[in-house]
C-alpha cells in the first residue's frame, strides 16, 4: 500500500513538472514592421535583420512580457491593413495613433511623441513653413499621416511613395519640392544626408506613436502596456531615445 502511494505521488510530481514545462513555454508573437524608417526601423548592414529604436523597444517589451518576437518586414500600408485583419498579432513601425486606426485595431499606450514637419533641400529659401507649400509638389509615404497632411495642403500635388527613403531621394534629386514626414523620421534621414536636407518651420501636428495590436487580443495589449510602463520607469526608453534619436 505504501509503495502504491509512493508510485501515485511520483506520477503526480512528474505530471506537475510536465505541466509546468508546458506553461513556461514562450509564446511567439508575429510583429509587423516596415524597415525603411530610420532611426526607428531599418535593415542592418547585411540586410538580414531589422534594427532601430522600435525594434529594440519591442524586443525589450517582449522580454518583460514573456514572449518572443517573430518579425515580418513589409510595406507600411500592408502593416496597417495586416494588423487590422489580424494577419499579424501586432506592429511596431513608428505608427501614429489615430481615431481612424482605432476603429480597426487596438493601440498600446503612447511611447513617444512625434509630429509632422516639412523637409526641403539644403539652402531652399522659398519654403519656410507649411504656408509656403501651396501649389507645391509634395512627397510622403503611402498610408502615413504625412500623406494625409500633404493632401490637406491647398493645390498641392501629392506624390505617394512605397517608402520614405524613395521620397527623400526624389527630394534630393529635385523631383519634388518637399517631404512631409514624422519629425523623428525626418531627423533620421537628415542625419544621413545633412549636407543635402534640412527641416523648415516647426512641428505642426501633435501625434504619438503606439504599438498596434489585433483588435481581438486585449490580453496582448495589457501585457505590452505593463511592459512599456516598466521600461519607462527603469530608464530603458530614455536610453533608446539617446541611442537612436539624439543627435540625428
Amino acid at each position: 500500500m505504501k509503495q502504491k502511494a509512493i508510485l501515485v505521488l511520483s506520477v503526480v510530481v512528474l505530471l506537475s513538472m510536465l505541466l509546468g514545462a508546458c506553461t513556461q513555454k514562450t509564446t511567439s508573437v508575429k510583429v509587423a514592421t516596415d524597415a525603411t524608417f530610420p532611426p526607428f526601423e531599418m535593415m542592418d548592414d547585411t540586410g538580414s535583420k531589422p534594427i532601430g529604436f522600435d525594434i529594440e523597444m519591442m524586443e525589450a517589451v517582449a522580454e518583460k512580457a514573456g514572449f518572443q518576437v517573430e518579425w515580418v518586414n513589409i510595406g507600411f500600408d500592408a502593416v496597417i491593413s495586416g494588423v487590422a485583419q489580424c494577419q499579424y498579432d501586432a506592429a511596431a513601425a513608428a505608427i501614429t495613433i489615430t481615431d481612424e486606426r482605432k476603429q480597426n485595431a487596438l493601440f498600446s499606450d503612447p511611447y513617444i511623441n512625434a509630429g509632422q514637419i516639412v523637409t526641403v533641400r539644403k539652402g531652399e529659401s522659398g519654403i519656410q513653413s507649411t504656408d509656403d507649400l501651396v501649389g507645391k509638389k509634395l512627397g510622403a509615404q503611402l498610408g502615413t499621416t504625412g500623406e494625409i497632411e500633404a493632401s490637406n495642403i491647398k493645390d498641392a500635388v501629392v506624390k505617394p511613395y512605397d517608402s520614405y527613403d524613395l521620397a527623400f531621394l526624389d527630394l534630393m534629386n529635385g523631383q519634388i519640392d518637399a517631404v512631409i514626414a514624422d519629425y523623428p523620421t525626418a531627423l533620421g534621414f537628415i542625419g544621413q544626408n545633412s549636407d543635402k536636407l534640412m527641416t523648415v518651420g516647426e512641428v505642426f501636428t501633435n501625434e504619438s506613436y503606439g504599438i498596434m495590436v489585433c483588435k481581438n487580443n486585449t490580453e496582448l495589449v495589457s501585457k505590452i502596456n505593463n511592459a512599456l510602463a516598466e521600461l519607462k520607469d527603469d530608464g530603458t526608453i530614455a536610453k533608446l531615445e539617446a541611442k537612436w534619436l539624439a543627435g540625428n
